[in-house]
């Protein structure tokens, strides 16, 4: 068994590519790479508060009616039943983790 659970994450332009890290039934950790002018579309979380932690990159965070640069490092955190989503801008892949608890 592998102790770094990190995948390899290269997605092409407008791509999002996504692997789940992690799963309990505590917590879901998954990786998103965003190539250039890609998007995860707002959407919520009714029973369960999300943390981004933008790991490279920079991303534009959506969260409700806001939205804000965020440049790596940088965390995020999304409380229940608030919308939220991320889009890349820029021209490198941004790479960001949503983690999200509790799952029951």
């Amino acid at each position: 068994m592998a102790i770094d659970r990190y995948p390899d994450l290269d997605p092409d332009d407008g791509e999002v590519v996504t692997e789940e890290l992690f799963f309990s039934e505590d917590a879901l950790v998954k990786a998103f790479a965003l190539g250039p002018g890609a998007e995860v579309e707002p959407h919520e979380h009714a029973d369960q508060t999300n943390a981004f932690h933008v790991l490279s990159g920079e991303l534009v965070v959506v969260q409700g009616d806001d939205e804000e640069t965020v440049t790596a490092p940088g965390v995020v955190v999304h409380e229940r039943g608030v919308p939220h989503g991320a889009r890349n801008e820029s021209e490198a892949v941004a790479v960001f983790t949503a983690t999200m608890a509790p799952m029951g």
